[in-house]
């Protein structure tokens, strides 16, 4: 089963608009704001971007004194290093990520990207310090690959693999973060 969407909060709406529509390349489709039952007139919107995928990716820009101050990064927030809690976009095929990593680019970001052997990835951070990804599946999963995962799921003392070796693509322009 797909997902709908996924809800994140955002404490900076505009970079956040402009890193999901100008950087990622995705629509803005709706918008809702209400009351969030808060005494005092609190208040929220909910704004919901269309991934391209018949998914949606969604930010809280929430209005409400009871919240106070908050690190919106769903990693670092929490104590965290970034890499934990991320979310992966699909890319469907190797030209599609490359392409994509080109845009990040031509947008100012240094791209990281990792083959893990079974699909490629690539990584960039958002505005709210969220780390976001867009991965290609290279590889079809076989009945060894689940038994694999049944067993590592049990060894209390797994044998570890190597990390892939990270390429950086360099920024395009003077916007240039890396």
């Amino acid at each position: 089963m797909a997902f709908h969407h996924v809800a994140v909060a955002t404490n900076d709406l505009d970079a956040t608009h402009r890193f999901y529509t100008e950087v990622m390349g995705f629509t803005l489709v709706k918008t809702v704001a209400s009351p969030t039952g808060a005494p005092g007139g609190a208040w929220a919107k909910h704004l919901f971007y269309d991934t391209g995928a018949g998914g949606l990716i969604a930010f809280w820009d929430l209005h409400d004194e009871r919240l106070g101050d908050f690190d919106p990064a769903i990693s670092t927030g929490l104590g965290l290093p970034e890499w934990v809690n991320h979310i992966a976009f699909d890319a469907p095929s190797l030209e599609d990520l490359e392409r994509r990593c080109r845009r990040w680019q031509e947008h100012g970001i240094t791209v990281i990207e990792l083959d893990h052997g079974w699909c490629r990835s690539i990584y960039a951070t958002d505005p709210n310090g969220i780390l976001v990804e867009f991965c290609c599946t290279t590889a079809d999963f076989t009945a060894e690959d689940r038994t694999e995962a049944e067993a590592l799921l049990q060894s209390a003392q797994p044998a570890l693999e190597s990390l892939p070796e990270p390429v950086f693509h360099d920024a395009v322009g003077a916007d240039a973060v890396r």
